[in-house]
């Protein structure tokens, strides 16, 4: 299938990419600059230049593909207007759109504390009124199988795998900049997690099986807050240190401090199982094990995540 990648060379795409190279499809990748080329060349992907926030340039950038993913990361309200270009430009085509979401739509804030609640697929939930947007961003695309687009959405857990966890490297940052890893609270909370490799697979599956309107939840397992940070304190031989959620947002920022480690994020996902006939490998799904992944201690400065520079409280995880 031929198939264009829009974020192609971030953590997620670069590994989408590979996917659907090792299965024989056809791949594009997006590109913004010269050093973005020079990056989808070495994955052995095509480059095709463009901006998303020039949404009359959409139409060409799609032209003869048959799938695009999404997987660039953008603030809410941009990724409803590029959403629903796509939408515009595959109408009648039965072509197909994968819509990347995220699990911080469904945190439960608990300080730190346990929190029983798990949801699978389409099981209702109450998202925190700074992220419910991205539930009308969702519907725009599954709901496009009314317009003959073969729209579906992909709801990833938090995402680790390769030393490219952004959320681990942040507990490397608490690290470096007050001399203990910390956790907020207790530690006892919860987020559902997922291979970045195994997440790859589910995207592909879902392009090659999937069902048009369909969302599916990407997990493989899940560990508390306090765990990750034992594992990384005891890998670099320093204390963790419990810390306030006004603390955390001064350590990291405030979408991670308010939205994402003092909250509980717990998912299933039976229709991926069962639909996409998706499992996890043994190998890929203990998230410990990149928690010490020497790429995190070999940082020297925190990567600015993509909600700091605009709105904190739009968080992806």
């Amino acid at each position: 299938m031929k198939v264009i990648v829009l974020g192609a060379t971030g953590f997620l795409g670069r590994h989408i990419v590979a996917n659907l190279l090792e299965h024989g499809h056809d791949v594009t990748g997006f590109s913004r600059n010269d050093s973005n080329d020079a990056v989808l060349r070495e994955l052995g992907v095509r480059p095709v230049r463009g901006n998303l926030e020039d949404l009359d340039s959409i139409p060409a950038l799609l032209e003869g593909q048959e799938a695009v993913i999404m997987a660039a990361q953008l603030m809410l309200d941009d990724e409803k207007r590029l959403a629903e270009k796509i939408v515009d430009t595959l109408e009648g085509s039965n072509r197909t759109f994968i819509f990347s979401s995220g699990t911080s739509l469904m945190s439960i804030p608990t300080g730190g504390l346990w929190d029983e609640r798990s949801f699978a697929e389409d099981e209702p939930f109450v998202p925190k009124r700074q992220i419910a947007p991205r539930l009308i961003n969702e519907a725009v695309v599954r709901d496009a199988a009314a317009k003959g687009v073969r729209g579906m959405v992909i709801r990833p857990s938090l995402i680790w795998g390769n030393g490219g966890s952004q959320i681990i490297a942040d507990f490397y940052h608490s690290a470096r900049t007050t001399g203990a890893v910390c956790h907020i609270g207790r530690g006892l909370n919860v987020y559902s997690n997922i291979h970045v490799e195994e997440l790859a697979e589910i995207y592909r599956l879902a392009m090659e099986r999937g069902t048009a309107g369909a969302l599916y939840f990407a997990v493989s397992g899940e560990v508390a807050y306090g765990v990750i940070a034992k594992t990384i304190a005891a890998h670099l031989g320093v204390p963790t240190k419990s810390v306030t959620v006004d603390e955390a947002c001064e350590i990291w920022d405030k979408g991670l401090g308010k939205i994402v480690l003092q909250s509980n994020s717990r998912q299933r996902c039976p229709r991926t199982r069962n639909e996409l006939g998706w499992s996890p490998r043994e190998d890929r799904v203990d998230i410990l094990e990149d928690c010490i992944h020497p790429a995190y201690a070999q940082a020297t400065e925190r990567a600015q995540p993509s909600w700091v520079a605009k709105k904190p409280e739009q968080a992806t995880a």
